[in-house]
């Protein structure tokens, strides 16, 4: 059986982190996003954050003009993002939870105990033709919320089942791949398509691209890590490759 295609989506934040430092034009996410999808990155991933921290409101609007790729939106379910995705109308928003004092986004939105308030927010964008995606723990139970929610898609976290591979603990990695695997599952057959992300390296995600129903990662701080040894290119045609060969794996 021909293994189904998995897409890689590039998150460029954290080109627009070492810009920042500087407080210059250098280097430039668009440039990065341009790079990345020559390489073989299927889409390109923004988070626009309340605190400006790394893209800013003039990136997201460039790569709107530019790219001929699916831009996908990260954003906190408030007035000001949505808003902001209303006008730039991207192909793609991912809702996810935001605090100020975190350092990277940690762990899925709670879509449980914020059914009511998300549910207006995914309403009124997927009313505007975007593609609404949701940032959640793989968990059973959230992804019958996240169907209730009339969302598209979900993005699983992946961090918790990173952190266990990079601690060596073979249990909790096991455990933590297994709720990736039954998450992934379950919420395809409800209907939902799949994505997975935050963490992830070259052997995390290739253990993650044999889930067949996974259909994307999402992929950021690593990629421009390696970045730095490899060259942007390089690193984002050693990634696909290694999801090309996860993903054949499960159907061998």
């Amino acid at each position: 059986m021909k293994a189904p295609p998995i897409r890689l989506g590039v998150n460029i934040d954290h080109v627009a982190t070492v810009r920042n430092a500087r407080g210059g034009p250098y280097p430039d996410p668009i440039r990065a996003a341009h790079l990345a999808v020559l390489a073989g990155a299927d889409g390109i991933t923004a988070h626009l954050r309340e605190d400006r921290r790394h893209i800013r409101d003039l990136d997201m609007e460039r790569l709107k003009r530019q790219l001929f790729v699916p831009l996908n939106f990260e954003m906190a379910a408030t007035s000001e993002m949505i808003g902001l995705a209303l006008a730039l109308r991207p192909h793609a928003a991912c809702l996810v939870p935001e605090k100020r004092e975190e350092r990277t986004t940690e762990g899925g939105l709670d879509i449980i105990g914020g059914h009511d308030h998300l549910r207006p927010a995914i309403r009124e964008l997927a009313g505007s033709g975007i593609r609404v995606s949701l940032f959640v723990e793989p968990d059973i139970a959230v992804m019958e919320a996240a169907r209730a929610l009339e969302a598209a898609v979900v993005e699983l976290h992946t961090g918790t089942y990173c952190e266990a591979v990079a601690e060596g603990d073979p249990d909790r990695e096991a455990h933590e791949l297994a709720r990736l695997r039954n998450a992934a599952a379950h919420g395809a057959r409800l209907g939902l398509e799949i994505h997975a992300g935050h963490g992830l390296n070259f052997d995390t995600a290739r253990t993650v691209s044999a889930i067949a129903e996974i259909a994307e990662l999402n992929i950021g701080h690593f990629l421009i890590g390696e970045a730095i040894f490899l060259g942007l290119d390089e690193a984002v045609k050693a990634m696909r490759a290694t999801m090309d060969e996860g993903r054949a794996r499960a159907f061998r």
